[in-house]
């Protein structure tokens, strides 16, 4: 069996739902850090947590809930109050601790919210530490002796530290001097790092969705919703913006001409550039949401392409079996191993934006080679039937493959579950935008239809 499929809460990115229902309640999340605590450190006590959150107004309840498990457990806390998710990853590393923990369900609204951990490397847990971790979950949970209470402490200068790794990860001297810039922070993580971070690096910045009031998080903005960066940049007559999501591991970009360049296209930039400096490291790693036109693209440039499937976990899992460096999702989770331990939206942006000064070419231009495919994907919601049902009906693999035969090989059908909200995922990519529309939506009402829609 799959290991995946032994997990009963952690999905493809942590712990996530909706707000004070199971499993996220107070109490479930306590005996979450309890038990994560007792895994990692291997039931000896001691350790250290690293926890950092976005500006969900929950969070605050679920970071009390956390510290108060770390401490019964015997486990010190680092409190680290509003960073990105890769913020976490870096200062886990950094402060040698046991594991890292961030609060957050990144692009989704405020009246969700989610535990996801890194290990001590900086990197997600994989499936046996994930399953250890559930399976401690119904131990009895034995509080520490007095003595050995965990104690937590805030860490002032958290921001700080990450505003100057990321910065650090550009060339040294490099300036983006003469570009004027848009950065939309979602309302989330990165409304206090993100501005600093270029304006250091020389650039005139104008930001916009930074005044988080807990509620207000990926609404209308960030890079779930880049029309939100596209008409700030008409407005302040910028070069380019960076849209972020809400805890600060996604990016997607536009320009002057109101152009959207999404992952796929910032992961090609990225991985030319690399290429043509020799530091590229084996295949680049996608998902099976890719565009096609991305790896015809690479091959174009001798560059390998692998799949995955959906999940940054999963690409930083083959990524690490084949030693590669780069690789990420058309929704602008960009992986950069040389840089950063997980997806961070600030250091991808710096990446692209460093290559169109050090090439003196427009993103626009180096983009160029890159053809997409229209890809058109609808989310199909299924409340009341489970999701393996409706996959596994046989009304439902006849539509595909009905659709497959009219596509005549010359494009794709892919359909998935999500992994944290009760949808079915309907993707359907091919050379003309107007009959893969109407084949998306001929599976979509077939999932409806099994699904009593």
């Amino acid at each position: 069996m799959n290991s995946v499929n032994l997990r009963q809460w952690f999905g493809t990115d942590g712990i996530r739902g909706r707000v004070g229902e199971p499993p996220l309640t107070p109490e479930f999340v306590l005996r979450l850090a309890w038990a994560a605590a007792h895994v990692l450190n291997h039931g000896e006590g001691g350790g250290l947590a690293v926890v950092g959150k976005d500006t969900r107004r929950s969070g605050y309840m679920y970071e009390s809930a956390l510290e108060a498990g770390f401490s019964a457990a015997g486990m010190d806390s680092r409190l680290l109050g509003p960073v990105p998710t890769p913020a976490v990853a870096y200062l886990t590393r950094t402060f040698r601790a046991s594991l890292g923990v961030v609060i957050s369900a990144s692009h989704n609204p405020y009246q969700d919210n989610g535990i996801k951990f890194f290990g001590p490397d900086g990197r997600k847990l994989d499936d046996a530490t994930e399953q250890a971790i559930e399976a401690t979950l119904e131990s009895e949970r034995l509080v520490a002796d007095p003595e050995r209470i965990g104690r937590a402490k805030r860490v002032e200068d958290a921001r700080g530290r990450y505003i100057e790794f990321c910065k650090a990860s550009v060339p040294h001297g490099l300036s983006l001097s003469g570009l004027k810039l848009v950065i939309d922070c979602a309302h989330g993580a990165t409304y206090a790092v993100a501005e600093n971070v270029f304006l250091d690096l020389g650039a005139e910045v104008v930001v916009v969705a930074a005044e988080p009031n807990g509620f207000n998080i990926n609404v209308n903005c960030g890079s779930t919703c880049p029309e939100n960066v596209m008409q700030a940049v008409k407005d302040h007559g910028a070069d380019y913006g960076l849209a972020f999501d809400g805890d600060g591991d996604r990016v997607v970009m536009t320009d002057a001409t109101g152009r959207i360049f999404d992952g796929d296209e910032l992961l090609y930039v990225i991985a030319r550039e690399r290429a043509a400096r020799g530091k590229l490291k084996g295949p680049v790693v996608g998902t099976v949401m890719s565009n096609i036109g991305l790896e015809q693209a690479l091959a174009a440039q001798g560059i390998g392409f692998e799949r995955t499937p959906v999940g940054d976990r999963h690409i930083l899992a083959r990524l690490t079996e084949i030693d590669g460096i780069l690789g990420g999702e058309n929704s602008g989770h960009i992986v950069c191993l040389d840089s950063s331990s997980t997806g961070d939206g600030i250091i991808a942006g710096l990446a692209v934006l460093a290559t169109t000064v050090t090439q003196g070419r427009s993103l626009a231009e180096l983009c160029a080679p890159l053809v997409k495919h229209p890809q058109v994907l609808k989310n199909v919601m299924i409340d009341g039937v489970e999701k393996d049902t409706v996959l596994n009906d046989a009304r439902l693999g006849a539509a595909v493959s009905g659709v497959e035969r009219r596509l005549a090989g010359d494009g794709r059908v892919l359909l998935r579950a999500s992994g944290t909200e009760a949808l079915i995922r309907v993707m359907v990519e091919g050379p003309e935008a107007g009959v893969i529309e109407d084949c998306a939506e001929e599976i979509a009402n077939m999932v409806r239809l099994i699904a009593g829609a």
